[in-house]
């Protein structure tokens, strides 16, 4: 692949740069649905879901459809149990976004009428909304020229730029947002913001570039994509063991406590058990699961209901209404299926 010239930095020609950028995205988009709204509520939701989910996972399952089905508005979510977030969000993983999103629905039920602010400041000041979701729904919902920068614009930038430094370190992402200040556009942020990030996921990827495709080729300054941007070396992830009883009463219910710590807190989970207790018990099942920096060795021990512990015992049916984190699920749903 040859990759076109570079003629001219953007910031030396940005409206040109906006204009090539806007008309590639407005010919080329995917239809999103939370693409097909102005509602800052909608689009809040869609991008804290985004933010750590790919989007082909949230599409592919319906997940965005699902959450605004049950929770349609801000009252909703404000007055909904924690439980039944919870169980809305299983699947998603970083159970503390939904918490937080359920935060700001009450601060806005609670102190704004129902209504999200209008500026950039009102809604950086509600709580859980930092500077790039605040940014987001600035420019998705009110089209106000916020500037914004997630992987996929740092990366972009780092390319365009043919910036070397760590755009994880904190000198690279205050660059990547001062660029990003510099170059949005102040008639058209809603396009622009959206065809920079879609930019990242369908032409500058972090693996492929697809240089000859790309609508702003003549302003990119590298000529190296793939070795772009730099990133810290990443650490070696750690690896924990967790041990935890399967136990279940003839009747077919099954024993479950509740979770702690801010990974688990409010999900159902088959109790953890401490290192050495579970001597003489059989070894039902194991598998492997990671979540963020750690890679986890999940081993399933039979045990009798006589045993001395917090929780409680559920039905089949429970199960189902029940928040559970997706790795213990799929424990869940393969034991139980053994056992038909």
């Amino acid at each position: 692949m040859t990759k076109p010239a570079y003629e001219r930095s953007p910031l030396e020609d940005s409206l040109g740069f906006q204009e090539a950028l806007i008309t590639w995205f407005l010919a080329n988009k995917e239809d999103y649905l939370w693409r097909q709204t102005e509602d800052p509520y909608r689009i809040l939701v869609s991008e804290v879901m985004l933010q750590q989910t790919t989007i082909q996972s949230v599409v592919e399952n319906r997940r965005f459809e699902r959450f605004i089905e049950e929770f349609p508005t801000p009252k909703a979510l404000a007055e909904a149990s924690e439980q039944e977030i919870l169980r809305a969000w299983e699947g998603l993983g970083y159970y503390n976004r939904v918490r937080n999103l359920q935060k700001t629905a009450r601060e806005v039920v609670d102190n704004h009428n129902g209504k999200f602010p209008l500026d950039l400041a009102g809604l950086q000041a509600l709580p859980g909304v930092g500077a790039y979701t605040s940014a987001a729904v600035a420019s998705f919902a009110y089209n106000l020229s916020a500037p914004l920068v997630d992987a996929n614009v740092a990366r972009v930038f780092a390319r365009l730029f043919d910036d070397a430094r760590e755009i994880d370190s904190a000198e690279g992402r205050k660059e990547a947002w001062k660029r990003a200040g510099e170059l949005v556009s102040h008639e058209q942020a809603r396009f622009y913001n959206g065809a920079l990030m879609e930019l990242g996921q369908k032409v500058c990827r972090n693996r492929k570039v697809l240089c000859t495709e790309c609508p702003v080729a003549r302003y990119c300054q590298t000529s190296r994509p793939l070795d772009l941007p730099v990133k810290k070396a990443k650490k070696k992830a750690t690896e924990v063991l967790e041990e935890v009883l399967w136990i279940r009463r003839k009747n077919g219910d099954l024993f479950l406590s509740k979770g702690e710590g801010s990974r688990r807190k409010g999900m159902w989970q088959l109790p953890v058990v401490e290192d050495g207790e579970t001597r003489g018990l059989a070894l039902r099942d194991e598998s492997t699961y990671s979540i963020t920096k750690y890679k986890v060795l999940l081993k399933v021990y039979e045990a009798e209901e006589e045993l001395n512990l917090e929780g409680g015992w559920f039905s089949l049916g429970d199960l189902e209404v029940l928040p559970i984190a997706s790795p213990v699920r799929r424990v869940i749903d393969r034991l139980l299926l053994e056992e038909l």
